[in-house]
């Protein structure tokens, strides 16, 4: 018949598109679950994920399917919190800049934000490691005070044990530059560091832990009050961010896991 023996095998362009299909639809089906439970993922962490769980598949074919059904991260809104500062306060140089973090409890990076409620604000001061972007301390409070910061860095401090050394940086809201503040981060030998005036690249790392909060906890979730923040916030900090995000700067690996698989590492090649 001069038919090249390639025809013999070659699948109908029908039952091939079928195929096609039934494969996209079980692939929709599995995307669909991962951003149900992270909304604010992207293709590129949706197909990290999914090869977590099991799922060989392409990054542009994950694109593909989620652009055709509407999977798309939804945009943060914009905020700003202002944390205030007196003329008065004392502010450290930065240390931060040029420093380059190969480790755990080497800098650690501070921030406050506000949680709005029906009728009025609450406020967290949380704390993070620079290396791991792991939450490492933080509080919540009614007020946007000195002692709410304090609060974070004990949290920090109990649940790090760090040497003495270890750089904090901040940016310049009087919370982290008072005398009470300073005073306690030079009795557990730790360097102060702050950003330049108004310059929110200088602290970009929690600027950004920030603006995850918001979008895929806070503006997700009705509180009632205070306690029912200081119930629910947690679990995301600790079980959620902590334990399961997965963060693009990690190699797409959560910051616990990231810190487990590279300090066992460090240790066998010390």
């Amino acid at each position: 018949m001069n038919m090249p023996r390639s025809t013999y095998y070659k699948e109908p362009d029908a039952a091939k598109e079928a195929l096609r299909t039934q494969s996209d639809e079980a692939l929709q089906r599995a995307i669909e679950r991962v951003v149900e439970e992270w909304p604010a993922y992207g293709y590129r962490r949706v197909t990290h994920e999914l090869r977590r769980r099991g799922v060989v598949v392409n990054h542009k074919r994950v694109a593909r399917v989620m652009r055709e059904h509407g999977f798309t991260a939804k945009p943060p809104r914009r905020y700003r919190p202002s944390t205030g500062s007196s003329q008065d306060d004392a502010y450290y140089p930065n240390l931060a800049k040029r420093l380059i973090v190969t480790g755990p409890n080497q800098l650690w990076i501070s921030d406050l934000t506000y949680i709005q409620l029906h009728t009025r604000f609450v406020y967290l001061a949380a704390i993070l490691d620079a290396w791991s972007r792991k939450v490492v301390g933080y509080a919540i409070g009614n007020l946007m005070e000195t002692q709410l910061t304090l609060a974070a860095l004990e949290s920090a401090y109990r649940s790090r044990c760090p040497p003495p050394g270890l750089i904090h940086h901040s940016d310049r809201g009087g919370q982290y530059a008072s005398r009470d503040y300073r005073l306690r981060l030079a009795t557990l030998g730790i360097i102060g560091s702050m950003s330049r005036k108004a310059n929110p690249y200088d602290n970009a790392k929690v600027e950004s832990f920030m603006k995850t909060l918001k979008h895929e906890e806070v503006l997700k979730v009705d509180y009632r009050d205070l306690a029912d923040i200081q119930r629910r916030l947690p679990r995301f900090l600790d079980e959620v961010y902590n334990a399961k995000r997965l963060h693009s700067a990690l190699g797409y690996l959560p910051p616990n896991e990231f810190e487990q698989i590279n300090c066992a590492r460090q240790q066998i090649n010390s």
